[in-house]
């Protein structure tokens, strides 16, 4: 019974029969795997390119946004450091000047304290002279009374001593 099923059967001479089954079980499965598999399959894969088009999509932006950030600090830095140049140059002018005033009025101090010195030693300098002036006028005096009583003996030559003394005294 073998012989009479496979007696006209060939692998290479298809049957017009196994033909249309076979054309209409593709064309079905081909149906059922568009419509159940394709579709879904290529949804996702839409739904896939645009999800990593998205992502690139932000990568370019969030690049773009690093890429200011980056150049606004550089600005930034850059504004920091002229900032600092001009209060460190500020600070130091404000040095100077602090050093020069307080040198200024150490100088001012030492010249006044210099200017009360000189007058105070004039002025002791005076009353030294004024006192010792006064001390020889008194020596001198009484050491001129003690010898004109000693040289002057009468009454006669002391008169005589002291209109001579009066007549030297208008003369000068």
């Amino acid at each position: 019974m073998e012989t009479i099923f496979l007696s006209g059967f060939s692998v290479f001479r298809p049957e017009p029969g196994m033909i249309f089954w076979a054309l209409v079980f593709f064309l079905t499965f081909w149906f059922m795997i568009s419509k159940f598999a394709f579709k879904p399959i290529a949804n996702a894969l839409r739904t896939r390119e645009q999800s990593i088009q998205d992502a690139l999509d932000e990568a370019k932006k969030a690049r773009a946004e690093v890429q200011n950030m980056k150049s606004e600090n550089e600005k930034l830095l850059a504004q920091a450091a002229q900032e600092r140049a001009v209060i460190l140059r500020e600070a130091k002018e404000m040095k100077e000047q602090i050093v020069s005033e307080a040198q200024n009025k150490a100088k001012e101090e030492a010249q006044k304290i210099i200017a009360s010195a000189k007058t105070e030693i004039d002025s002791q300098k005076n009353a030294a002279i004024a006192e010792v002036r006064n001390n020889v006028g008194g020596l001198a005096i009484e050491i001129a009374e003690q010898v004109l009583r000693k040289q002057l003996g009468s009454d006669a030559e002391q008169k005589s001593f002291v209109q001579k003394l009066v007549d030297n005294a208008k003369l000068n």
